[in-house]
């Protein structure tokens, strides 16, 4: 007959192998890669490009935007965990698609120093694919960014932190989780129309619709919050 105390444990050991699977993955993704095998962009385009693809093709044709479009713009918002996709320049942008964001850390205001589980906001460029990410696919942002090191190095802030990705998977800290479709679509798409012709705006509200209100003790989070106001003005429905 199985005791109390086997119950017991039982569940505890299946709790805590969901917990590795969920936040070890950093710890244990690496170790599989290295017995599979390292993956290349290309390998994924070519797993994932036929279907995502096929879906991307859907949100583009239903805005009337032939794809792949010639530059993009992310619009990422904090406090309601969703990323915009708008095609064309933004004298003219299109809706496309709006991606729910499933994990994201932080609050309101921007990223200062390592660790500190905070998103970046402000103006991002992706400089890279990583198609062996502990979290699926991920995309790397130029944080910190000029701006942001300017910020810090007026503050001497030696460590603003770095390593903000788009990724995969459900759970983040200070990225922005995407999920495993998602991941995969937004992949394609920059790599379909290059990195050079994306932009990401994180932004902690929206401000087409409230009043971002910076840090008092931050000057230079006004200024900030304008520029990212502005930016979202040019992008309405």
């Amino acid at each position: 007959m199985v005791t109390r105390i086997q119950v017991i444990v039982s569940a505890l050991l299946v709790l805590f192998v969901i917990a590795v699977f969920i936040w070890g993955r950093s710890y244990w993704v690496p170790v599989v890669r290295k017995v599979v095998g390292d993956r290349t962009t290309a390998d994924v385009i070519e797993k994932y490009g036929a279907e995502s693809r096929l879906r991307l093709g859907k949100y583009f044709g239903a805005a009337g935007i032939h794809y792949p479009p010639t530059s993009v713009t992310f619009l990422a918002v904090k406090d309601i965990a969703a990323m915009e996709v708008w095609a064309g320049h933004e004298d003219a942008p299109v809706f496309i698609h709006s991606y729910p964001i499933l994990g994201l850390s932080g609050g309101p205001g921007p990223k200062l120093r390592e660790g500190d589980r905070q998103v970046p906001e402000g103006m991002y460029g992706i400089t890279g694919f990583n198609p062996n990410s502990s979290f699926h696919l991920s995309m790397k942002l130029n944080y910190p960014n000029a701006f942001d090191l300017t910020q810090a190095n007026a503050e001497d802030r030696n460590e603003p932190g770095t390593n903000i990705f788009i990724h995969g998977k459900s759970s983040s800290v200070g990225c922005l989780a995407m999920g495993d479709s998602a991941i995969e679509e937004l992949f394609v798409l920059v790599h379909d129309i290059g990195a050079s012709n994306v932009e990401v705006v994180i932004s902690p509200s929206d401000p087409r619709q409230v009043h971002l209100s910076p840090n008092p003790d931050l000057s230079w989070v006004g200024p900030l919050y304008a520029t990212i106001t502005d930016k979202f003005s040019r992008y309405l429905r």
